[in-house]
């Protein structure tokens, strides 16, 4: 299937200046300065941009943050002269939530451009406001002809590598803006919690990398005021904010929203932290986390309480799985116990994602797993942090939970279901087959693999054998920890075509070059 890119439209470029305008407090300062501070007036400033999230044909979810005390206000148009504006009245947002806040937006007409803007209205005087922030949006289609096309990716400001203004900042997120895609998923660590960002460092060839530095990026986060700052950090790049007003986005966690390959009950032996109990951090980073991010489920908007697993319906040709492999599983271990109940996704998310893959009648069940299925990712000597562990023969471990879930899908007729992951910090493409494979009962599937946005590239991993992996691509650097500075940023595009429905996969880099490209037919095993 050609490639067919989607053109921004004149009036969509022109309704994203007032956003630009409204975050002209954030641009960038010069090589190794501090983030610039607010000069603060008499009414409530919305610099760190809009944000929209989990946009299904009818519904979605804008986020904003303001600089002080503030009622929220927002009004949503077909145009973007806003004639025959709605209005809807969100809440005030205060210290309890650092200032932040969402409201729901429901009955939209689906398959339509949707012009936003939010209002930041002082609480005791609704005449005193704030600049509007602008943002737009398109609703799912409900008509399987319009297609579909979202990009993914991972791994933000890790190993050190933050905004760096002497090339742009995050300039990645410019490139994905223009390529105007419905969507952006991101497969988690949005941030890195456990990363430290210095003001400058050399690279091997001695160029000097400068990042901008902030108060709570200067150590490991620990409390709720550092995770809030880790997730403010990456709000200081323009690129980032402008891509945010154009594309909605389906979020995901993993473990540097936390710490590096952490699990539930671990407690650490790190003299970077003096609280040591994991699950206290995790309680402080999820609260910040829902605060920062459009994410429905915790906001009450799509039920189900507090967590990051959920679906996002994208019309009739995709439901988008999106998986939490953090919050439930069991600790690290060699896994190569011959019973595991819980796994890396715990039995009650594993029901969970049975039930409603059996519900779905989408053409494609897009899941998205933060961690990748056969790729062997180590924690230490003798401990794995994903799924795989290294052994080729029959599951043991987490294996057996996604030997379950494979067999189910088989069992239960289930088509279309394509797996996409970061993680790795690295891209690469692989087909999973019951003959290349030590367990059989499943039918084969594809998983993708992308990232990172900005962070550092590494080494590939090794394969395990016991789902018949065959890595028909991959690119990844001959050394650890490559630079922004020395590598383009990776991302992927999936596109549905609305008449054939066929999926195309595209593994991208920063630069427009397409990597690697598969086209998957629907409703077809065995491909």
């Amino acid at each position: 299937m050609p490639y067919r890119p989607r053109i921004p439209s004149p009036d969509r470029r022109t309704v994203l200046r007032g956003s630009l305008v409204a975050t002209a407090a954030l641009t960038l300062p010069v090589a190794g300065a501090a983030a610039p501070a607010f000069a603060r007036s008499g009414r409530p400033d919305a610099a760190w941009g809009v944000q929209v999230g989990d946009v299904t044909s009818s519904s979605a979810l804008v986020w904003v943050r303001s600089d002080r005390p503030a009622r929220m206000v927002v009004e949503t148009s077909a145009t973007e002269s806003f004639r025959r504006a709605r209005t809807w009245h969100g809440p005030l947002l205060g210290a309890g939530t650092d200032f932040t806040g969402t409201t729901p937006l429901f009955g939209l007409p689906p398959g339509e451009q949707v012009h936003y803007r939010v209002t930041l209205a002082a609480p005791d005087d609704p005449r005193r406001t704030g600049e509007p922030v602008y943002g737009t949006f398109r609703t799912a289609p409900a008509r399987r002809r319009d297609g579909v096309r979202f990009l993914w990716s991972g791994d933000i400001a890790g190993q050190g590598w933050g905004i760096n203004p002497d090339i742009g900042g995050y300039r990645v997120y410019d490139e994905m803006r223009r390529l105007d895609p419905d969507f952006f998923l991101c497969s988690g660590d949005n941030i890195y919690a456990d990363g430290v960002i210095e003001p400058s460092v050399t690279l091997p060839d001695g160029r000097v990398w400068h990042n901008v530095t902030t108060e709570e990026k200067a150590k490991v986060a620990e409390t709720l005021a550092e995770y809030r700052g880790n997730f403010r950090y990456n709000l200081l790049d323009d690129n980032l904010r402008g891509f945010n007003a154009q594309v909605p986005s389906v979020i995901q966690w993993d473990d540097h929203e936390v710490r590096n390959n952490w699990y539930p009950g671990q407690i650490l032996d790190d003299a970077r932290y003096t609280e040591k109990n994991v699950d206290v951090l995790a309680a402080r980073s999820m609260r910040a986390f829902g605060e920062y991010f459009p994410v429905s489920t915790l906001h009450g908007s799509a039920g189900g309480g507090n967590r990051v697993h959920r679906v996002v319906r994208h019309g009739p040709l995709l439901d988008l799985f999106v998986l939490d492999m953090r919050t439930f599983r069991n600790a690290n271990s060699p896994g190569r116990q011959p019973d595991d109940a819980t796994g890396i996704l715990g039995a009650e998310q594993l029901a969970w994602l049975e039930r409603e893959l059996s519900k779905s009648r989408a053409v494609w069940k897009v899941i998205a797993a933060d961690m990748p299925l056969g790729l062997v990712v180590s924690d230490g000597a003798t401990d794995f942090e994903a799924v795989a562990q290294g052994d080729p023969g029959a599951p043991l471990g987490r294996e057996l939970q996604m030997a379950a879930l494979l067999r189910f899908i088989k069992h239960r007729g289930i088509t279309g279901t394509v797996w996409l992951t970061a993680d790795v910090h690295y891209t690469s493409a692989q087909h999973y087959a019951p003959e290349r494979a030590a367990f059989k009962d499943f039918a084969p599937f594809w998983e993708f693999v992308t990232g990172p946005l900005a962070a550092g590239q590494f080494p590939s991993n090794a394969l395990d054998g016991t789902f018949g992996p065959d890595q028909v691509f991959v690119q990844a650097p001959g050394r650890a920890n490559v630079s922004p500075m020395e590598t383009p940023a990776l991302f992927g595009e999936v596109d549905i075509d609305g008449d054939s429905g066929e999926l195309t996969v595209r593994l991208r880099e920063q630069g427009g070059s397409v990597l690697f490209s598969k086209v998957l037919q629907p409703g077809r095993v065995g491909q």
